[in-house]
């Protein structure tokens, strides 16, 4: 088998618009993103800039959700983030539209059935309790480096069934790719990015050797799905979606975890609410991800001349569909700003997505985050801020680095 990755598709170059209405490439602080999306929303809430070679951006929630139902108008197959980021192949379910990528999640959905969430979660919260006890132990750390960015990739290498010694050469490689990825660091993006098709190509030859239940493990299930007709899915796009399944997970979580951290240091009301009833960290989970959605860029491609918001969208145009912005916006959500665990059930956010591509992984992602989120309460008696909070910027919202400084607890562990 070749030791390249599949094949690119064809080289997309998108029209030139240079219409600019709001600046995308710059440096923010923590609260800069929402504010930016609350001045679009009130003066141009389908808006254009020319930064990150030009896209359109939606603001409003029931545009984006328009966006997210409409695949024959909407596509993800020639660019599905802003800014657009190099791939070296077609990496299923995201990269294609239903219903060519319809055999790809139906044969990794079952995986992230609720069942196997009760699997899942004593796993989890022994690799989150051992990751933050010395952590806390030492009274402070930096709660992206030291726990987000690692945490994401031992659940995967779990997720996986990866051999001890392949899983601790993705958890090194897997943080390198976080942190390219954030940087844009291009050159050093796409080795990791080669890598860990290397790695995929190994997993793939390893459960052709010794196959698991397809109940079970994503490989084994990828191997034994079968297209329409019968037929099995093509190498290829076997290995583009191992590929994106062992980095899909990684980013959100590692932002995100420190959003949850700023805002509960910046609420100690909120911390001390969820330390007295735990009971509430699910539904304060909801709450915090409308609130510090980790996404802001993922786009899609008009497949067609269409208006929105009574501006015309050309054909080929990309769009960044920013959930960050349509999770906080007002038409959708009562006093949207604010951390509220009474929101109406018939308005749900949409940190996850919607429609053909809501995130296939989002049930073991919030499995992830809850149990964080409970052993952060649990051992602590909060935390204050320790330092600078440097941020990512498009496609994605959050921190990069949370330094912060525990106060124990007397119940730490329990």
């Amino acid at each position: 088998m070749s030791n390249h990755a599949p094949p690119p598709p064809k080289t997309f170059v998108p029209p030139v618009n240079t219409l600019h209405e709001f600046d995308a490439d710059i440096v923010e602080g923590f609260d800069d993103a929402h504010t930016m999306f609350k001045d679009l929303r009130g003066r141009c809430p389908v808006a254009h800039s020319a930064d990150f070679e030009g896209f359109w951006v939606l603001t409003r929630y029931d545009d984006v959700i328009r966006a997210l139902a409409d695949y024959e108008s909407f596509s993800t197959a020639n660019q599905n983030v802003v800014p657009r980021v190099a791939t070296s192949g077609r990496r299923p379910p995201l990269h294609l539209d239903p219903p060519e990528h319809t055999p790809y999640r139906r044969a990794i959905m079952p995986l992230f059935r609720p069942e196997r969430m009760t699997f899942w979660e004593p796993v989890v919260r022994r690799l989150v309790s051992g990751l933050l006890a010395p952590l806390v132990e030492a009274g402070k750390c930096d709660i992206c480096v030291d726990f987000s960015y690692r945490l994401p990739i031992f659940v995967l290498a779990e997720f996986f069934h990866i051999p001890a010694a392949q899983a601790e050469r993705i958890r090194d490689i897997g943080a390198d790719f976080n942190r390219a990825l954030q940087v844009r660091d291009t050159a050093m993006l796409e080795k990791t990015s080669l890598f860990l098709y290397d790695v995929a190509r190994d997993i793939i030859a390893l459960r052709k050797e010794e196959p698991l239940d397809p109940g079970v493990d994503p490989t084994s299930a990828m191997l034994a799905a079968r297209d329409d007709d019968g037929n099995p899915l093509p190498e290829p796009m076997i290995l583009g979606t191992i590929r994106q399944l062992l980095v899909v997970g990684i980013i959100a979580p590692t932002t995100f975890t420190g959003s949850m951290a700023i805002h509960l240091a910046r609420h100690p009301e909120h911390f001390s609410m969820l330390k007295d009833n735990p009971a509430l960290v699910p539904d304060a989970l909801e709450e915090l991800l409308r609130l510090y959605t980790p996404y802001r860029g993922f786009a899609r491609t008009a497949r067609h001349d269409m208006e929105i918001g009574g501006r015309k969208i050309m054909k080929d145009e990309p769009i960044a569909l920013a959930f960050t912005a349509a999770n906080r916006d007002p038409a959708a959500f009562d006093d949207p700003d604010a951390f509220r665990l009474d929101r109406r059930s018939d308005r749900k956010h949409v940190a996850f997505g919607r429609g053909p591509h809501q995130c296939a992984g989002a049930p073991l992602a919030r499995l992830m985050l809850r149990v964080t989120l409970e052993e952060l309460v649990a051992r602590t008696d909060g935390w204050d801020i320790a330092g600078p909070i440097p941020m990512t910027t498009w496609p994605e919202y959050g921190p990069l680095s949370v330094p912060v400084t525990f106060r124990s607890s007397d119940r730490a562990g329990g």
